[in-house]
C-alpha cells in the first residue's frame, strides 16, 4: 500500500514540524482509532490502547517533536467498523496511526498474532521506506509490539523503548490462581513465546517505562534480563476534561438521588470508597473501621462504590464473600442510614461521584491490601478530593508527589480511623490538601506532565549523551518456570530468631529466579501479612492461609479461585458447630480467627476429649471434615480436601514443580502433612518439634539441630537444595 499518497504528509505537516523527532510508537493487537474507543470490547482493547493513543498524542504536542506515528494492525472484518481498515488516521498536530496488513484481514486475538509478527516487522520497514524517514526511535508496547520493536531497533540501529503494560509470568500465575491448568494456558496463551519475546525486548531495550517502582521490584524481577538500572517510573496521565473539581450542579443527577436513598443525613461529609468487590481491597476493614468508632459516624456518612449487581447470589464467590460481609457489618454495627452501597453505576457516573465526595467535603479512601499503581486515587486528586490510602504500592508515591492525604496501615483498622478523622476534623488543612491534589495531578499526572517526563527520559538516549551501562544478563535457567520450591510455616519457623531470618530473607532473595518461595500458615491472610511486614518477611509467590483453606498468589495477593470449588465439598459447618460447641474444654475462637473453610478452638486438653474422640463425634454425624491439633490449645476443623499438605499439592501439581524438588519446613503437628510422602521435609528445632517426632526415622525428613529459621537454612545445606535440588535415596542419605 502506498502510504505516502494516503496520507498525503508532504503537504500536511504543520510549519513548527519542518524540524524535530520522530517518534515512532507500536501497539499491534486491539482496536485502535483516534475516536470512540471501544474499551472493553474484548480482552485485547482495555488500558493499553487508550494509553498508547494518549501518549502519541501528548507527544505531538510537544514543542521539540515533529511527528509520531503509533503503528498498529489494519484489519477488514464485517463483524467491526471500516475505521480500523483505513491505512491512515490523521490524528492531528503531527500525529497519526498507521495501521500494517500482517497475516488474515480478519480481526485476530493477540495469541493468534505471533506466526504474523514478522509479516508486521517487514512491513513496517516497507512504510519507514516510503516515507523515506527513520524515526529516532521506536517505542513497543506489550510483549508483541515488544518483539516487533526489537528486531526494528536492531536492523534500523535505532533505540528501543519498552513498557510491557502486563508481563507474561505474572499472568501465569494469576491464570492458574483462576483454575487453569498449564497445559491450557500455553495452547489457549501461547505463554512460552510470549515470555521469550519478554526476555528478547529486555536484552534489547535501553529503558523500560512502567507506570511505579513496585511493578520494576515484583514483576520486572522475575525475568533473566532483569536491569533495574534501565527502568523508569513515570505514571500514566490522567485525562483532567472528564476529572475535575465540583461545578455546583453534582446533587442534580440520577446518582445522586441513588446515594441519597440511603442516608439519614445525606448533607455530611462523604467518605468514599470505590473499587471492585474483591477481598484484596480490603473493604471490609474499612467498615470495621467506620463501624467502631461513634466519632467517625458523627462526623461522615460511608459511600461504598463496589462494583455493579442485581443479585449477590449470582456473582463469583469471591464478590458474594465481599459483599456478604459487607451487608454483615452494616447489620453488627447497625449503620442503617449512615452507609450508602449503590447496586449500580455507570462509567459516566464516576466523575460525578468524587464530585459529590468533594463537594460534601469529604474524602476519599483507599484500605487496599496491596495497590501496584492507584488509579482511583489520581481520579480523586483530579475531583479537588484529599485521600487516605495504603501504604503499600502506588500510594507512596502519589502522596509524595501531591502532598494531598495520609497513609495508613489497612492491617490495622485504627490508623484508618485516626486518618480519616485528621483529615476530617481539619477543614483548613482539608483545602490544602485538595488545592495540593489538583497541583500536583497537573504538574505529575497529566497527560502533558508525562510527555514532558518522557522526553527528559529518552532525550539523552536518542542524543547518545548518557552513557548506558548494561549488567550481563543473569545465567539462562534451563526452565521458562521455576522448578522448585520451598513451603515453610510462618509462627514456628520464622519468627522465633530475627537474625537467622534476616539471612534467610537474603538466601531466599537472591535464589528468586529459580525456586519459588511459599508460606503455609494456620494465621487468616489478615493475620499473616501483619506479622510478615513486623518481621520484615519478603512476600512469597504463593501464600497458604488459614490452615490450607486459602491459596493467595504474588504480586496482588490473587486468590486461587479453583481451590474454593475444590474444597467445599461435603463442607457443613453450621452441622460442625452443633457437635462441638457444647462439648468441654472446647472454647470457640474470636471472630477473626475464623473464615469461610475454618472453624477455630481453644483446647484445654485436662476436659475436653481426645481427638479420636472428637473424630468420633463428627463421623457419628456424618461429617467428613480435617481436625488438626496444634501447640496443644488450638483445635481447628477444616474441609475434608483441606489442610497444608492438600494445599501444598495441589499448587505444585499446578505450578509443574514435581513433589521430590519441593522443601517443606515445619515446626509442629499442623504441618505434618506437608512433610510426609515426595517431599523433601524438614523439621526445625523449637518447643512443639516433638509433635512431629513420629516422622523421625522418615526418609525425605531432615530434623535440623538449629532452631527457626537457622533450621531452615541447615536443611537448605543438607538438600544442597539452589544447586542440583539434590533428592535423598531411599536410606535417606544425600
Amino acid at each position: 500500500m502506498d502510504y505516502e499518497a494516503e496520507n498525503g504528509q508532504n503537504s500536511q505537516k504543520d510549519d513548527k514540524k519542518n524540524e524535530g523527532l520522530f517518534l515512532l510508537l507500536i501497539s499491534v493487537h486491539g482496536l485502535i482509532r483516534g475516536e470512540n474507543l471501544e474499551l472493553g470490547r474484548d480482552a485485547d482493547t482495555g488500558g493499553q490502547i487508550k494509553y498508547a493513543l494518549e501518549l502519541t498524542r501528548a507527544l505531538a504536542q510537544q514543542p521539540e517533536v515533529a511527528q509520531v506515528v503509533l503503528l498498529t494492525r489494519r484489519i477488514e472484518d464485517a463483524q467491526i467498523d471500516d475505521d480500523y481498515a483505513q491505512a491512515v488516521e490523521e490524528l492531528g498536530n503531527g500525529a497519526r496511526i498507521v495501521r500494517l496488513d500482517a497475516g488474515p484481514a480478519d480481526y485476530l486475538p493477540k495469541e493468534a498474532l505471533w506466526d504474523h509478527l514478522d509479516t508486521f516487522t517487514d512491513n513496517a520497514l516497507t512504510y519507514l521506506r516510503s516515507i523515506g524517514e527513520a524515526p529516532d526511535l521506536v517505542h513497543s508496547h506489550y510483549a508483541d509490539g515488544g518483539y516487533v520493536g526489537s528486531r526494528l531497533s536492531h536492523q534500523l540501529g535505532i533505540p528501543l523503548i519498552h513498557t510491557g503494560h502486563s508481563l507474561g509470568r505474572v499472568k501465569r500465575r494469576r491464570l492458574l490462581a483462576a483454575g487453569l491448568d498449564s497445559t491450557t494456558i500455553e495452547q489457549r496463551y501461547c505463554m512460552s513465546r510470549r515470555i521469550e519475546a519478554e526476555e528478547q525486548t529486555l536484552a534489547s531495550a535501553e529503558r523500560v517505562i512502567t507506570s511505579t517502582s513496585q511493578e520494576i521490584e515484583q514483576q520486572y524481577e522475575l525475568y533473566d534480563h532483569y536491569q533495574p538500572e534501565q527502568m523508569r517510573v513515570i505514571p500514566p496521565g490522567t485525562d483532567l476534561l472528564h476529572f475535575h473539581p465540583p461545578q455546583g450542579d453534582e446533587w442534580q443527577n440520577p446518582i445522586a438521588e441513588e446515594i441519597c436513598r440511603f442516608l439519614r443525613d445525606p448533607q455530611k461529609p462523604i467518605i468514599l470508597a470505590l473499587s471492585r468487590p474483591d477481598t484484596r481491597k480490603n473493604i471490609g476493614a474499612l467498615v470495621t473501621a467506620f463501624g467502631e468508632s461513634e466519632e467517625l459516624q458523627t462526623a461522615a456518612n460511608l459511600l461504598v462504590v463496589a462494583g455493579n449487581r442485581d443479585d449477590i447470589s449470582e456473582l463469583d464467590e469471591g464478590a458474594q464473600e465481599v459483599l456478604t460481609d459487607l451487608l454483615l457489618l452494616i447489620d453488627r454495627y447497625d449503620l442503617y442510614g449512615k452507609v450508602a452501597y449503590p447496586k449500580h453505576h455507570g462509567s459516566e457516573d464516576v466523575p460525578l461521584i468524587y464530585r459529590l465526595a468533594a463537594a460534601s467535603g469529604g474524602v476519599f479512601v483507599n484500605p487496599a491490601l496491596t495497590e501496584p499503581f492507584g488509579l482511583t486515587l489520581i481520579e480523586a486528586a483530579a475531583s479537588g478530593l484529599p485521600i487516605v490510602a495504603t501504604e503499600d504500592g502506588g500510594p507512596r508515591d502519589i502522596i509524595s508527589n501531591c502532598e494531598n492525604g495520609l497513609l495508613i496501615d489497612p492491617l490495622d483498622t485504627s490508623t484508618i480511623t485516626d486518618a480519616l478523622l485528621q483529615v476530617l476534623s481539619d477543614w483548613e488543612g482539608w483545602q490544602q490538601k485538595s488545592s495540593n491534589g489538583l497541583q500536583g495531578v497537573r504538574e505529575h499526572y497529566s497527560w502533558q506532565a508525562h510527555a514532558v517526563r518522557y522526553l527528559e527520559v529518552v532525550r539523552p538516549i536518542i542524543d547518545k549523551t548518557e552513557a548506558l551501562v548494561r549488567q550481563p544478563p543473569r545465567t539462562r535457567r534451563a526452565m521458562l518456570y521455576h522448578d522448585r520450591a520451598i513451603i515453610t510455616d510462618l509462627d514456628q519457623n520464622l519468627l522465633g530468631d530475627p537474625k537467622s531470618l534476616a539471612i534467610l530473607v537474603k538466601v531466599l532473595r537472591e535464589n528468586r529466579k529459580c525456586a519459588t518461595f511459599g508460606i503455609a500458615t494456620g494465621r487468616r491472610l489478615e493475620s499473616a501479612l501483619k506479622v510478615m511486614k513486623q518481621y520484615g518477611i519478603l512476600e512469597p509467590d504463593v501464600l497458604i492461609t488459614s490452615g490450607g483453606t486459602e491459596i493467595h498468589y504474588a504480586p496482588k495477593l490473587t486468590q486461587d479461585r479453583g481451590w474454593p470449588r475444590h474444597i467445599e465439598y461435603h463442607w457443613a459447618p453450621s452441622a460442625v458447630r452443633r457437635v462441638l460447641d457444647q462439648l468441654p474444654g472446647l472454647e470457640l475462637q474470636p471472630r477473626t480467627e475464623q473464615s469461610r473453610f475454618k472453624i477455630s478452638y481453644y483446647i484445654d486438653p485436662r476436659n475436653a476429649p481426645g481427638l479420636d474422640e472428637i473424630n468420633k463425634l463428627l463421623h457419628q454425624e456424618e461429617l467428613s471434615v480435617t481436625v488438626n491439633l496444634s501447640f496443644g490449645q488450638f483445635l481447628d476443623v477444616l474441609p475434608i480436601r483441606a489442610s497444608k499438605g492438600f494445599a501444598l499439592r495441589y499448587f505444585a501439581h499446578r505450578w509443574d514443580i514435581p513433589l521430590e524438588h519441593v522443601l517443606a519446613a515445619g515446626g509442629s503437628g499442623a504441618d505434618e502433612d506437608m512433610m510426609r510422602g515426595n517431599t523433601l521435609a524438614a523439621v526445625v528445632a523449637n518447643r512443639h518439634d516433638e509433635e512431629l517426632s513420629q516422622l523421625v526415622d522418615m526418609d525425605r525428613i531432615y530434623f535440623a539441630k538449629q532452631s527457626y529459621a537457622g533450621g531452615i537454612l541447615e536443611a537448605l545445606d543438607h538438600y544442597d537444595f539452589y544447586n542440583n535440588c539434590t533428592v535423598p535415596s531411599a536410606d535417606g542419605t544425600v
